[in-house]
């Protein structure tokens, strides 16, 4: 946002609370929902004023995504957190998926024609490595994933009815539920749009294949799917239905997070061959 825009936010407020004056004296029986920025909605802002304005109404701020309280959130496993009688903040989506929509946004106004995926689905990749204490520029399978860094799929975006030229049968299940699939035989992330949980699971695929020195097939194991929800879990913890139902997935996130499964066992689960 521009600088003159946030020295001039005060009066935004101020005009905002006018209107919602004026709409409440034009429909004193309607219930009035309100949208507006999340700068606006900071406690020293709007909501004192509507308050000042409205003295005898009760108002509530529902604030969505604010990054300091996800955290509070996900440690609760709550969808919502209360932030006293009048606030709350909910959440669908957590702060890199949020950063994320906004980067495409910008990318759409300034013209671009297909987004690019490429830096979230990295960023998910290397924040699963580094978070299990993978080197990224080992020379050697074995107990690391050889030139990680360097054996990075190629990010590719297609639309719903491109994908049939891209994909086996087992792959487009996997797309057209997902919104994205990693495909080992061509080390491809197909992707349609990205949706956090989903595609941090195709990435755990990805470093699973990487870790096993990247065999050229699309049959998911057992295992596999395991550690798909693990780092689904692990990167997007707020969300409980990412990779769907996955019992020895989820087993294995919950003893990681209560210390009884290392971040070593966890290694070496993604350096299994099956």
């Amino acid at each position: 946002m521009p600088r003159y825009d946030l020295r001039r936010i005060r009066s935004r407020d101020r005009h905002a609370a006018v209107k919602i004056h004026e709409m409440r004296e034009q429909h004193p029986q309607a219930t009035l929902l309100v949208l507006f920025g999340e700068s606006h909605m900071a406690p020293e802002h709007l909501p004192p004023l509507v308050k000042q304005a409205l003295p005898n109404e009760r108002t509530i701020t529902v604030l969505q995504n604010v990054d300091a309280l996800y955290w509070q959130a996900v440690g609760e496993e709550a969808q919502a957190v209360s932030l006293g009688p009048d606030a709350v903040c909910v959440f669908n989506s957590n702060p890199l998926e949020k950063y994320e929509s906004y980067r495409l946004c910008l990318e759409k106004w300034r013209g671009d024609d297909q987004p690019d995926f490429s830096p979230a689905v990295y960023n998910l990749i290397f924040s699963l490595a580094r978070c299990l204490g993978f080197r990224l520029d080992s020379p050697h399978n074995g107990t690391e994933p050889k030139y990680l860094a360097d054996s990075l799929p190629e990010v590719v975006y297609v639309s719903e009815s491109d994908a049939q030229g891209h994909l086996h049968e087992k792959e487009k299940a996997a797309f057209e539920h997902l919104g994205c699939v990693y495909v080992p035989r061509t080390n491809t992330f197909v992707i349609r749009e990205f949706k956090m949980a989903h595609a941090a699971g195709e990435a755990a695929r990805f470093l699973h294949h990487a870790c096993k020195g990247m065999p050229h097939s699309y049959a998911p194991s057992k295992l596999e799917g395991a550690l798909a929800h693990f780092g689904s879990r692990l990167l997007c913890p707020g969300n409980l239905e990412g990779q769907g139902d996955h019992p020895e997935g989820e087993s294995v996130y919950r003893a990681y997070l209560e210390g009884r499964v290392t971040r070593a066992a966890v290694r070496r689960m993604f350096l299994a061959l099956s």
